[in-house]
């Protein structure tokens, strides 16, 4: 019975496939990779409730306002609102 018992065992051992998964914290970081990543589900960028955008041409109105949004993504890469106005990866 023993034998049997390890044989079986083994034989599920053996024939489970290993599966490696990424952790979540890995799924953040790559949602937030760089601005061509963002842009490809935000087309113009997310940004906190209030922003408005700070230029000197046409200002970006159109982006996500999405406060937790836009801090899961500045926790996960800081440089994506390289100006610092509040909205990460806007675009026209």
């Amino acid at each position: 019975m023993r034998k049997l018992s390890s044989f079986v065992i083994a034989t599920a051992l053996v024939g489970v496939p290993l599966v490696v998964t990424a952790s979540p914290a890995d799924a953040v970081a790559a949602r937030w990779k760089n601005c061509t990543v963002v842009n490809q589900r935000l087309h113009h960028g997310v940004g906190l409730k209030n922003a408005h955008d700070r230029t000197s041409g046409v200002p970006v109105t159109n982006f996500r306002h999405d406060s937790v949004m836009y801090r899961q993504a500045m926790n996960a890469n800081r440089g994506l609102d390289r100006d610092k106005d509040g909205i990460a990866c806007e675009k026209r």
